[in-house]
């Protein structure tokens, strides 16, 4: 069995594709403080500093996707799934001027799941 943490809807993949075309190297962070609170941030590489407070949960659409450690230990029991919705949400991500923000549906991790995790981390 192959497993990640993270995943991406077909449409939300479409954006990040977008946005790596103008902006290049990017990166998914998700941080829990200011601003959107819990949303996925997608931003340029260079301008966020990833340190030991950082987990790497994988990649979507080929982009590294960060979760603050203090986040994580709310969502370690769940597979999510970065999405897009309509408006504009009042973070710096970089598909706020689309009119589009980024998003996170969940779902428990299953039995299966949560052995592959205890074997493979």
């Amino acid at each position: 069995m192959e497993f990640s943490r993270v995943a991406i809807t077909k449409e939300a993949a479409e954006v990040v594709e977008k946005l790596k075309q103008q902006h290049g190297e990017v990166i998914f962070h998700q941080s829990g403080g200011c601003c959107d609170g819990s949303s996925p941030m997608l931003l340029p590489k260079e301008d966020f500093y990833i340190d030991d407070n950082d987990i790497y949960l994988g990649e979507v659409s080929k982009v590294p996707f960060y979760m603050s450690h203090d986040q994580f230990e709310y969502w370690k029991h769940t597979h999510i799934t970065v999405a897009l919705t309509d408006g504009r949400g009042a973070s710096f991500s970089l598909e706020i001027p689309l009119g589009k923000r980024f998003i996170i549906k969940s779902r428990l991790l299953n039995e299966e799941e949560i052995a592959y995790l205890k074997e493979n981390e």
